[in-house]
């Protein structure tokens, strides 16, 4: 697997600890995006695109997010035990959508990501810098590669 190309767009909040979101592209075949550049108290990292966790109601049926008190659909209370602990102790409310089986793999995706990051971020310092459009309509959707 290569990883032939990233696309940084800077998030301009200063005062939070995500600075960006990103795609990455797998073989010029494959594209993931929603990928999060987090500051940590160490170094940045890496978080892969997720989605909020979900359950439903026992007594409609409704589908409502593990931290919701009320039902969405039909607004009973529903259950404050709902959401397990992991391993490790932390509540899991959020599920990973794409993400590398193994260490190295994640370290490959990683390293990668963070530096692009860190080019875009030079980048951006520079007079009349156009932030990256992270959405370009340039998929490859009818069969046809794009120009260039």
């Amino acid at each position: 697997m290569q990883i032939t190309e990233v696309r940084v767009k800077l998030v301009s909040n200063k005062d939070e600890r995500l600075k960006a979101f990103c795609s990455m592209t797998l073989d010029n075949e494959f594209v993931v995006r929603d990928i999060k550049i987090i500051e940590g108290s160490n170094s940045y990292f890496v978080a892969m695109p997720s989605r909020k966790m979900s359950d439903h109601c026992p007594r409609c049926g409704g589908k409502n997010h593990l931290r919701s008190n009320f039902c969405n659909s039909c607004g009973a209370k529903l259950n404050d035990e709902r959401v397990h602990a992991d391993q490790k102790g932390r509540m899991k409310l959020h599920a990973d959508i794409a993400h590398p089986i193994n260490a190295l793999c994640r370290q490959k995706i990683q390293d990668k990501i963070i530096e692009a990051f860190k080019q875009e971020v030079e980048k951006s310092k520079q007079p009349g810098y156009k932030p990256v459009e992270l959405d370009e309509p340039d998929d490859d959707v009818s069969g046809h590669l794009p120009p260039g």
